[in-house]
């Protein structure tokens, strides 16, 4: 796969905010990992939507889901340093670690990703 997506560009399609045709253009070609589902089904109960609702919405992007394992937390751990003054989350540094990995590109609406320098490419979708 050659994108990992972060929760803002799922829930960009989801919600169908600007950057929705960006990263709906990808999907074939994309994954995303396990924590930022989390953080798409957090954000979509914030606003109400029912838990099974939100698992049928999110089935219908067809993305690969990736575990957290082991690698993954090594990596989002050790990027915590360089990630901390930018306000990053755990779901977003969980997000670089699986695109660094991969080697794939990490898409997302947060501006703050560009100006990292951790091993992978960043875009921004809007």
């Amino acid at each position: 796969m050659k994108f990992v997506l972060d929760a803002s560009a799922a829930l960009a399609v989801l919600n169908e905010e600007p950057g929705a045709d960006y990263v709906r253009a990808r999907l074939e070609d994309s994954v995303i990992g396990a924590v930022n589902v989390v953080e798409v089904g957090s954000r979509l109960a914030d606003v109400g939507i029912a838990s099974d609702d939100a698992r049928r919405a999110f089935a219908l992007l067809h993305l690969p889901v990736i575990e957290f394992g082991v690698d993954l937390v090594e990596t989002a751990v050790a990027l915590r340093p360089m990630t901390r003054q930018l306000g990053l989350s755990l779901a977003d540094r969980a997000c670089l670690a699986l695109a660094i990995h991969r080697g794939a590109v990490a898409l997302t609406s947060d501006r703050a990703w560009t100006k990292l320098d951790v091993g992978c490419e960043i875009e921004l979708i809007r």
